[in-house]
């Protein structure tokens, strides 16, 4: 079993899934994705965030990003999930949940910890970048279920700052000022910002963002 750290490759893995038969590489093709993980089907907290997931697709289709869950649970469990899921949080599940029964893929991204529980996974979030490397790390304990406003927000981030030469301080949110990065010199700052800059320390410039009319 081996950490999985920022900038390395996704492990590439095929699997049966809610939607078919799942290559993670190729269905990502050239979109950001998500993977995300839960302890098992039928459980209050994971339904809560399914059900939020599929309300937010749109959301998601907006920034390229495709989303993707797994439980260690079979198909079968899944779809009668899916169906509790869509009743009881008023919506229709629309993206694919993986069956990793055999723990295989929980275990290529080391999403069993074994102080936490033994058996099933810690809720994980993988986000991935079009290069298939790997942007976002976040691990929560099972009682804590997940913010999907903070992933969109670090979304919006990550895309930000891949193409644009800035960082997001503190609490930022789309359309917010941003931070100029420190290797950019002031010499270069017409050019890259020409909305102008704010400089409150030699390290700290702030910028509006960049990406924005």
């Amino acid at each position: 079993m081996s950490t999985i750290r920022l900038g390395d490759e996704a492990p590439n893995f095929t699997a049966e899934s809610t939607e078919g038969k799942i290559d993670f590489h190729n269905w990502l093709g050239d979109s950001w994705g998500i993977l995300f993980s839960h302890p098992a089907d039928y459980t209050p907290v994971c339904t809560t965030e399914l059900g939020t997931v599929a309300k937010y697709k749109a959301k998601f289709d907006q920034r390229n990003v495709k989303v993707v869950a797994l439980s260690v649970d079979g198909l079968q469990s899944h779809e009668g999930w899916i169906n509790d899921i869509n009743e009881t949080q008023n919506t229709v599940v629309n993206f694919p949940i993986i069956a990793d029964e055999d723990r295989k893929i929980a275990t290529l991204y080391d999403m069993i910890h074994p102080n936490a529980d033994s058996k099933l996974t810690v809720r994980s979030v993988f986000v991935i970048g079009p290069d298939k490397k790997i942007k976002l790390t976040i691990t929560y304990p099972a009682a804590t279920g997940r913010n999907f406003d903070e992933l969109l927000r670090v979304i919006d981030s990550l895309q930000l700052t891949a193409y644009h030469k800035v960082a997001t301080p503190a609490n930022w949110n789309n359309g917010d000022d941003c931070v100029i990065v420190p290797s950019v010199t002031n010499e270069e700052i017409p050019r890259l910002f020409p909305k102008g800059y704010k400089e409150i320390k030699s390290y700290l410039r702030m910028t509006s963002q960049p990406n924005l009319n």
